[in-house]
């Protein structure tokens, strides 16, 4: 094994155009990329940039409507016809290099899920953009166009390389999306810290699953302004109440850096230090239940400098340092 932690980024996810006055804008990778570029001799032999890959149709079909898929690719052929940012709804846009840029983050976070399980990297952390998790199996919303991490985890269980698997959403929006994906569901358990009330309205406590999934989605609504301590806590208690009820094969992560104090779209408190220790947390519980396997893909952040220094405190407590 080269390095403990690989870092991955589809050459695409930049280029995904909403115009620069949409909060998911073309600079929000570009100040990551650069943080983490200036990272990189602490971060030299243990994190390793690894190539993506492209997602097919079938990989999104695991997760989507072919409706869906089929609503994304005109909106993204209109585009690329026109030359204009073409709305799927007003918060939700699409330029020319739309498409290229989502199935390749799809495409690059089964790539890294992969390298995962064949050991050549331990963890990993994937900034996928177009961000996922607001993605519903029949609907493009929040910015989302396909659920990253949500295809990922049917991924992992059509190749048998995991059969339950855990999804951390840390984002400061509910991960309604990945919710719908599996709310009948008992092989994959959601959990989901988030402000509450907010955007998109749903991820209420009484949220807990339907049919076979009773009991494997668990919410955790937060009032804005939450204290760090208090969410830390939180978050610490809904992972220990995860893992009393499930024993993952794999973890994954929405790794969404909105939660941090002064974000555009949030209102709640944390610093990149709190995300340096719920990933540690993460990562301990991985090395006792699943072999170590932890992947984290990027969601929101709108406050580009912030999202760097968040991205690089997930990164070095993948690798351990």
């Amino acid at each position: 094994m080269s390095a403990k932690t690989g870092f991955l980024l589809h050459p695409a996810s930049p280029l995904h155009d909403t115009g620069w006055g949409h909060p998911e804008h073309q600079g929000r990778l570009r100040a990551l990329a650069s943080t983490v570029g200036e990272d990189l001799p602490t971060l030299r032999g243990h994190v390793e940039q690894l190539e993506g890959q492209v997602a097919d149709r079938g990989h999104l079909a695991l997760v989507h409507s072919e409706a869906h898929i089929g609503r994304v690719a005109e909106a993204c052929r209109v585009a690329e016809e026109s030359g204009r940012i073409v709305a799927l709804d007003p918060d939700t846009k699409v330029s020319s290099a739309s498409w290229e840029a989502a199935v390749g983050s799809v495409g690059t976070a089964i790539a890294a899920a992969e390298a995962i399980v064949t050991g050549v990297i331990q963890t990993g952390f994937v900034a996928t953009r177009p961000p996922g998790h607001h993605a519903t199996p029949d609907r493009a919303m929040g910015f989302c166009l396909f659920n990253n991490i949500a295809i990922v985890a049917r991924r992992l269980q059509e190749r048998g390389h995991a059969e339950r698997v855990l999804i951390v959403d840390w984002d400061v929006h509910h991960g309604n999306g990945t919710q719908d994906a599996f709310y009948d569901d008992a092989s994959v358990f959601f959990l989901s810290l988030h402000q509450w009330p907010h955007y998109p309205g749903s991820g209420a406590a009484n949220e807990s699953g339907t049919g076979r999934g009773v009991g494997f989605t668990l919410n955790v609504p937060l009032p804005a302004a939450t204290p760090r301590a208090e969410y830390i806590g939180r978050f610490h208690a809904a992972l220990d109440e995860a893992l009393d009820h499930f024993a993952p094969d794999f973890i994954l992560v929405s790794s969404g850096f909105d939660a941090m104090a002064g974000d555009p779209l949030g209102g709640l408190l944390l610093e990149p230090e709190d995300f340096t220790e719920m990933t540690r947390r993460v990562v301990d519980v991985a090395a006792q239940r699943c072999g170590g396997r932890v992947l984290a893909l990027l969601e929101g952040g709108y406050d580009p400098p912030r999202v760097g220094q968040a991205a690089v405190a997930v990164i070095r407590a993948l690798a351990g340092l």
